[in-house]
């Protein structure tokens, strides 16, 4: 009997310790998916970043926000901020719900070259600050161009093009401009100016380059739900109407 009793307790001993070492490598496992899926933030793109495009400028114009992943979803070379890549730009289109990465920027002149949509060629204009929407008017953005100028009946304002997509923006600098009031009186300022590349037709950069000359162009920045089209324009005898 006392054998049979020492059996039995060796048994739950046994027992025992065998529940122990399943708990322990439950929790384990347990505390290994837990670190597997633990949520880490990283900056991800919400709107696409053009080749050419730095990265102060995407994060400026909105582009990028900050989110959070799991860490088995997190990406090698992943950006938490953008310090590692200050005053770099983007060497290929970057888009929407893609995590930032180091590996997609280089030093300006890095970028592949500028992507100019099918069909479409590139021209640049060069536009005053609030010609571009105050500086919000950035690659990769879609734009309404709007001429202000003058003809037979006088000066007007009028959409010249409804769609048009930013596909570069060059350096800014301060240009001399000189207007002259009903009086003959003449001032003049500097503003600073800004190159604004575009992808159009050819019928599309006919117009605009006659206009930028023959007139001034001003943008208006679109996003998916901007309504835009084509009117008489306005001059000194409809404003009002």
């Amino acid at each position: 009997m006392d054998r049979r009793k020492a059996l039995l307790a060796v048994a739950a001993v046994i027992a025992a310790l065998g529940t122990l070492l399943v708990f322990l490598y439950v929790r384990g496992a347990d505390n290994r998916a837990d670190q597997r899926y633990e949520a880490v933030q990283v900056l991800r793109v919400v709107k696409s970043i053009a080749p050419g495009e730095t990265v102060e400028a995407a994060q400026s114009a909105g582009k990028i926000e900050t989110s959070s992943v799991t860490e088995k979803d997190l990406l090698p070379n992943a950006l938490t901020g953008t310090e590692p890549v200050a005053g770099k730009v983007a060497t290929t289109t970057i888009y929407p719900g893609e995590q930032l990465t180091s590996s997609k920027f280089g030093a300006t002149g890095a970028a592949n070259g500028l992507t100019i949509p099918k069909g479409k060629i590139a021209i640049s204009v060069n536009l005053s600050d609030p010609a571009r929407v105050a500086g919000f008017v950035n690659p990769g953005d879609k734009v309404a161009i709007f001429l202000n100028g003058s003809g037979e009946s006088g000066t007007f304002t009028r959409l010249l093009l409804p769609n048009v997509q930013v596909i570069g923006a060059g350096t800014t600098t301060v240009v001399a401009t000189t207007t002259t009031d009903p009086t003959g009186a003449q001032t003049s300022e500097q503003l600073p100016k800004t190159l604004l590349t575009l992808a159009v037709s050819q019928i599309e950069a006919e117009r605009v380059l006659f206009a930028s000359t023959n007139g001034e162009l001003s943008f208006g920045l679109m996003n998916t739900g901007s309504q835009v089209a084509p009117s008489r324009g306005v001059t000194a005898k409809n404003l009002f109407q």
